[in-house]
């Protein structure tokens, strides 16, 4: 079971807010049209309220995406209470995170749901 905590080896700022509740780690790059697209919806989402975000730029940290095996962006990272997420959550009969990892972007309906489900 991976711990949030373990993530300040990669240089991540992990509050002792983050130990506690959701917190989704967004994993994108600067170059990425659909990380660009998904960006604000995780920002809006952040300010109701549903989960702490942190945004982890991986051209600046490839240690964290090979730690993940994170090989196509975005990537989400789903915590709950401080631990890596290991179970699958599906949205519609459709699996969107597996072992706390979901890659590529998702509207905000889905998003909502997949929160719900954390």
């Amino acid at each position: 079971m991976i711990n949030i905590e373990e993530l300040k080896d990669y240089g991540l700022e992990i509050t002792d807010e983050m130990k506690k509740g959701k917190v989704i780690i967004d994993v994108y790059t600067t170059w990425c049209g659909p990380c660009k697209w998904l960006s604000p919806i995780l920002e809006k989402l952040e300010k109701e309220g549903l989960f702490k975000l942190l945004k982890v730029d991986l051209d600046q940290n490839r240690p964290l995406g090979s730690r993940f095996g994170i090989t196509a962006i975005p990537t989400l990272l789903f915590f709950n209470e401080g631990h890596l997420l290991e179970n699958t959550i599906e949205v519609q009969g459709q699996p969107f995170v597996r072992n706390g990892l979901m890659v590529g972007a998702a509207g905000e309906p889905v998003l909502k749901e997949i929160v719900s489900k954390m």
